[in-house]
């Protein structure tokens, strides 16, 4: 199989893993994507998650997060043993408040296993909206930060 079938089929696998985490709260076909050496973080997590195990951890918090969410990716660029996926995602909070955010994930894979995941997106604005979704109302409307 050529190397260029071979990172797209990579690619794929990760979507449509996410979206069984998404949907049916599946982290082991996420896990399994992972390489054992295979590093996974964002921009809000202090610490890198490592193999499958990490990745298990990482993608569990991830959906603990959220009471519904959803993906949808807007540019997939492929290139030599790496991926760039660009995104939105949207959903609502634990207690059900609405979310959207976009950001941009770097992938990077060798054969068929991920060997590097970390998601680049505007913490700051995600926070705001989980913490503004967590806010008693009286708070929210005296402009109170809890």
């Amino acid at each position: 199989m050529a190397q260029a079938q071979r990172q797209q089929q990579v690619v794929e696998r990760f979507i449509e893993a996410l979206k069984r985490l998404e949907n049916d709260r599946d982290v082991e076909t996420m896990a399994a994507l992972y390489a054992v050496d295979g590093e996974i973080g964002n921009v809000v997590a202090p610490d890198k998650f490592h193999g499958p195990d990490g990745a298990r951890e990482f993608w569990t918090k991830y959906r603990e997060t959220f009471g519904e969410v959803s993906s949808s990716f807007r540019n997939r660029l492929i290139a030599d043993g790496g991926a760039a996926l660009e995104w939105t995602t949207t959903g609502t909070t634990a207690g059900g408040t609405p979310f959207k955010y976009d950001g941009v994930s770097i992938l990077e894979f060798d054969g068929d296993h991920i060997t590097r995941f970390q998601a680049y997106f505007n913490a700051e604005d995600l926070s705001r909206q989980i913490v503004e979704a967590t806010q008693p109302a009286a708070q929210k409307a005296a402009g109170v930060d809890q």
